[in-house]
């Protein structure tokens, strides 16, 4: 899953439906200081409010999903991509160049850094971690594609050399997969079941402390005391993700201090905080689509007039006014500010008269039998069930049965990948967000072909067809 903001989008490929906002909220910091002694600061807690499963998959070299907002308080990359300049910026690198005609990358490490077991970061350690990554292949891995061999002929240099150019500093932004971690760390025993124990091996600020899956204190990360960035001011020495399916419950406890911040919230509660001063409410535009897939596999949806008929029978407009101004439609599937991104690309815009010749031409809608759906969005965001709840009402008027049910993430991702093809959804609402600042993210992990079908369910001898005709 990919959380927080909204972004609308008409029907390409198998998605119907994007939606994009972001419903951050602030209030009083949870807990009260304390004395850490000889630190020279004040300990502070920073409650984490979410309503979803934080953690899906400790191993740096596979997460892909939720656990992102802890992650990266705990891992670091070689480099770091500030969205406001639109540059790229030093983190356990300081500084990098590229030859060969960008096919040799030359990156020089911090000095300084150490990883949470202690193990000091060289461009051996750092080698390690990407070629770990890259052998295993899974998660976002592919970002390393175009690297041919990492070479660390110095304690401080690491060398990438490419098999074609690639912005590797760019690249080695990423959210996922591009983390440095220590190889070594679990010593004789399995990396990934180390990891999967609630273990960490990074050099972030934190690291991982008590994790209690399935509880609602569920994850907990504790200051990490050599971290090479510093500890001077005032910092927060402890951070809990707090799991809130309610978002009623979620604005209660901001209002009452009893968390920092809450992930999302629907338009009608964010509304409520206008005139609070104990809570700030930061907005930003967003680079996140919520999808609504379309299993093009199996079931009605496998006729592309069913699916042209769902795409034209939803209020675009409609779920816009019902968002209170949070979430913007975007043509195609690449958000404003990427590359990539064309205001002239066309967009559904409802027709139902269009809607209910297409559906009746697939033996469905109005005068023909009852197309019976079903729909999964992730329990305890309000947004994708608004959403949820108005595509089902315009489905309704054109004999379309929607059934619309909210799972936990794992639980919906599984059924959508369920070799069992009477086991999945027939639409999947779930958001995305790019791994690093690039349109690739979309094209490579939605809408590539591949034998089994990607995520867009698109097989290699129609998938292309589909995200060009909005099928």
């Amino acid at each position: 899953m990919r959380t927080i903001s909204t972004r609308l989008v008409a029907a390409v490929a198998a998605a119907a439906l994007t939606a994009a906002m972001a419903t951050g909220c602030t209030g009083k910091p949870a807990g009260s200081p304390v004395d850490e002694g000889d630190t020279g600061g004040k300990q502070r807690t920073f409650t984490y409010d979410t309503y979803s499963q934080v953690v899906t998959e400790w191993d740096p070299a596979i997460s892909y999903s939720n656990e992102i907002i802890a992650m990266s308080n705990v891992y670091e990359t070689l480099t770091r991509y500030d969205a406001e300049t639109e540059k790229v910026e030093p983190l356990l690198a300081t500084e990098w160049d590229s030859s060969n005609g960008g096919r040799t990358w030359t990156f020089t490490l911090r000095d300084d850094v150490t990883f949470h077991s202690g193990r000091k970061l060289t461009a051996e350690a750092a080698k390690g971690a990407i070629d770990r990554t890259r052998k295993l292949g899974k998660g976002a891995a592919y970002i390393w594609d175009a690297v041919k061999e990492v070479q660390a002929p110095e304690s401080d240099r690491l060398v990438l050399e490419l098999k074609y150019p690639a912005p590797m500093d760019l690249i080695s932004s990423a959210d996922y997969a591009a983390y440095i971690y220590d190889t070594e760390a679990a010593g004789d025993a399995d990396l990934q079941k180390w990891f999967n124990k609630g273990n960490d091996a990074g050099t972030g600020p934190y690291t991982a402390g008590d994790w209690e899956q399935g509880e609602e204190i569920e994850l907990t990360l504790d200051k990490y005391g050599k971290y090479w960035g510093g500890w001077s001011g005032n910092r927060y020495s402890r951070v809990v993700y707090r799991v809130v399916p309610q978002d009623t419950t979620a604005a209660q406890l901001a209002r009452s201090g009893e968390v920092s911040f809450v992930q999302q919230m629907s338009p009608h509660l964010w509304k409520t905080f206008k005139d609070d001063k104990s809570v700030t409410r930061p907005a930003r535009n967003s680079w996140q689509n919520l999808f609504a897939l379309f299993n093009t596999e199996s079931g009605p949806l496998a006729d592309k007039r069913a699916r042209q008929g769902m795409a034209h029978a939803i209020d675009y407009e409609g779920i816009l006014a019902a968002l209170k101004g949070a979430g913007t439609r975007t043509p195609g599937v690449v958000p404003d500010g990427l590359l990539g991104h064309d205001p002239r690309l066309p967009q559904y815009e409802r027709d139902t008269a269009k809607a209910k010749q297409l559906l009746n031409a697939a033996g469905y809608g109005p005068g023909k039998k009852q197309l019976k759906l079903s729909l999964t969005y992730t329990e305890g965001d309000s947004n994708e069930q608004l959403a949820a709840s108005l595509i089902k009402s315009n489905l309704a008027k054109l004999n379309v049965k929607l059934t619309t049910r909210g799972l936990q993430w794992p639980t919906q991702w599984a059924k959508a990948k369920s070799s069992d093809l009477k086991n999945r959804q027939d639409i999947l609402l779930f958001y995305w967000w790019p791994d690093y600042a690039s349109p690739y993210s979309w094209f490579i992990n939605l809408f590539h072909t591949e034998q089994p079908p990607s995520r867009s369910t698109c097989s290699a001898t129609v998938c292309a067809t589909h995200s060009t005709r909005g099928g």
